[in-house]
């Protein structure tokens, strides 16, 4: 968070979604929160238990995530997250640019939406998938028109039959020990020192929760994001090498 005001804000609304949901048996949802507005939220995670909540960014994997307060058993009913998927593709893929997440995000912010609407932006051959909050859907459908120098056209999609899923590149790495530090020094060919750097700066989450300890053992299945850097997740249990060492499989996302 940018500021001491901005994650009081923050808090404060956590409070009142999560009070609205108890109160009035219902669910209430959060718009989409980066990692250090769902670190904000872990930290409260015992405060606001009592609304029971679950966290959804529209498909596995998604980095930025909504927060759904309420539990359906409880409740009686289900309602679905209102997340929908946005295709976005050029109209004459021959002549289109090769477009990056940097340029998709900046074409969307153009058009003056907050950031808070938007989820993870899937990139691929010159189209994206992009995750967003139902409500903005179709204004984003009718005026996002050109991303870079391309002419582009949107439609929502169904998220869990047309999105292609991520696919990671599966690596053996090896290192000291099973210490974040440690591994991702290693995944990203960094040296100790410098993998510390980042942890001072506060850029390394697990799970969505800032790591302080850089030092904490990682498990399977867990996943590390390292801004600036990309994430992976520990897709393996660890083994002992002839040298010492501890031999890991890890799932890189580039």
């Amino acid at each position: 968070m940018d500021n001491e005001k901005e994650l009081q804000q923050l808090r404060n609304r956590f409070r009142d979604l999560a009070d609205k949901s108890f109160s009035r048996n219902m669910f209430t949802f959060t718009g989409f929160l980066g990692l250090s507005e769902q670190d904000a939220f872990w930290k409260m995670e015992r405060e606001l238990s009592h609304a029971k909540f679950i966290l959804n960014g529209g498909a596995e994997g998604t980095d930025r995530k909504v927060v759904r307060f309420g539990n359906a058993d409880e409740l009686g009913y289900e309602v679905d997250f209102p997340i929908v998927c946005v295709h976005i593709k050029p109209l004459l893929a021959k002549f289109a640019d090769n477009l990056s997440h940097r340029d998709f995000l900046g074409a969307l912010m153009n058009l003056g939406i907050e950031r808070s609407t938007l989820g993870d932006i899937r990139v691929g051959d010159k189209e994206a998938y992009l995750f967003c909050l139902d409500s903005i859907a179709e204004y984003i459908c009718d005026n996002l028109t050109q991303v870079k120098h391309t002419n582009v056209r949107c439609e929502v999609v169904d998220c869990a039959q047309e999105v292609p899923e991520e696919e990671p590149e599966r690596v053996l790495v090896q290192a000291a020990s099973m210490r974040v530090d440690a591994v991702l020094a290693k995944v990203y060919n960094k040296s100790r020192e410098d993998s510390l750097v980042l942890f001072r700066a506060q850029k390394v989450f697990v799970d969505g929760r800032l790591c302080e300890n850089n030092s904490k053992q990682l498990k399977v299945g867990e996943t590390v994001n390292a801004r600036g850097f990309g994430k992976f997740r520990v897709a393996s249990e660890p083994r002992e090498t002839r040298k010492g060492r501890t031999a890991v499989e890890v799932e890189v996302f580039r």
